[in-house]
């Protein structure tokens, strides 16, 4: 296997992906173009997560689907999800539209069949800009809805931190790879330092955010915790809003 990121895939992985690759190309043959894995970030509890693939094609219809339909049980069982179809022409045209999602597989991808499939593939920096703008503007938008639909609970409030957490995470992560900075592999506490040397917001708040997920029921204000949580995501967007290459 070919690989643009650290090699991180398991045995158990491995031996999924040959069967997901031989299941593809029974089903597709040689329209199967290249099978990449990615999404290598575990849970906010450090589980990993079910193994995202992209599978690019020649072109697919919908007798395609309906004979890969029986085969996600399968997949899902050996801790894949079910990969994602496109076509080159369809992944390629839409680089702008999906920009952070796609511009992160091109970064961190392992070959799993086929060719290397993303020579001369970028992302411009105005679209992994708009991506990041949606995103952290999406980001906060939640929070503060979501807070509102806790009625002021605070254990209500401790869930909405925790399960905004991973989201958090990653648009920071985003953010990161805006500035030109090497966070693929960041841990919570690199990312945080990154995060308040560029953008200003406490290295602290961020750790503690990011550690919701698992001290939740530790908390002793969610409520005050959750007011700096949404002042730092308002002065996140403030920061990708005005950013400039």
């Amino acid at each position: 296997m070919a690989s643009t990121a650290p090699a991180r895939l398991t045995e158990p992985q491995l031996a999924a992906l040959d069967v997901l690759a031989a299941d593809l190309t029974r089903v597709f043959g040689s329209r199967l173009r290249s099978l990449v894995a990615y999404g290598f970030s575990p849970d906010a509890n450090g589980s990993p997560l079910p193994l995202r693939t992209l599978a690019l094609l020649e072109r697919y219809d919908f007798d395609d689907l309906h004979r890969c339909a029986p085969l996600t049980r399968a997949w899902r069982r050996l801790g894949l999800a079910v990969p994602l179809l496109l076509t080159r022409h369809e992944f390629f045209r839409t680089l702008d539209v999906f920009p952070l999602e796609y511009g992160n597989i091109i970064a961190s991808h392992v070959v799993v069949r086929g060719d290397a499939p993303f020579e001369g593939a970028s992302v411009s920096d105005a679209d992994r800009r708009r991506g990041c703008e949606q995103q952290a503007k999406s980001h906060l938008i939640h929070l503060r809805e979501g807070y509102l639909e806790t009625g002021g609970d605070a254990e209500d409030i401790a869930d909405l931190i925790g399960a905004s957490s991973p989201a958090f995470r990653a648009l920071l992560l985003d953010l990161a790879r805006l500035e030109s900075t090497d966070a693929a592999n960041a841990d919570d506490e690199h990312l945080a330092a990154i995060v308040e040397d560029t953008i200003g917001v406490p290295a602290t708040l961020v750790r503690e955010v990011l550690a919701a997920p698992v001290a939740k029921s530790t908390a002793a204000e969610p409520a005050a915790l959750l007011a700096r949580y949404i002042e730092a995501s308002e002065r996140i967007w403030s920061f990708v809003d005005r950013w400039k290459p």
